[in-house]
């Protein structure tokens, strides 16, 4: 009889403690959004070439030829310009992947990206990172155009 009751119990109560915790991690979600910094200035890596062929946070496949990179502070899929401080070379590329979380650089970017940057030599490099938001910057449209005769 106990048992009967206690499985009751539990049938009646497990629904509405399942949408009690939707309802909250919900609320949690909605009310997470943080304002993203515009200029961010840190210490920049590379990926390592393990790496290649797999999936990053936002479900694609990661490849080195590609200008992606992973960032914990800047939201998957934004558009940002990546700026050497060393050299002043520049490259916009999008956020692709995460980091893991005790990691303390700023940004992760492909091969591609640091090889644009001038320093795929040296390992580890100071940045400047701004944000350009979550539309493909007109610059780069503009770039892939072919020439008009």
């Amino acid at each position: 009889m106990k048992k009967w009751a206690i499985y009751v119990v539990l049938c009646i109560l497990t629904p509405a403690i399942v949408k009690a915790q939707a309802v909250v991690a919900d609320s949690v979600h909605m009310t997470s959004k943080k304002k993203v910094p515009k200029v961010q200035y840190g210490v920049a890596s590379f990926y390592h070439n393990k790496f290649e062929g797999r999936k990053t946070a936002n479900g694609e496949i990661f490849s080195q030829k590609k200008l992606t990179a992973a960032c914990n502070t800047l939201p998957l899929n934004c558009w940002v310009r990546v700026t050497n401080i060393r050299n002043n070379r520049s490259v916009i590329l999008r956020i692709t992947d995460r980091m893991h979380p005790l990691n303390k650089r700023l940004i992760d970017l492909s091969h591609a990206a640091a090889k644009t940057l001038g320093y795929t030599g040296h390992g580890l490099t100071r940045v400047k990172v701004e944000y350009l938001g979550k539309t493909k910057p007109v610059e780069l449209n503009l770039m892939e155009q072919p020439a008009q005769p």
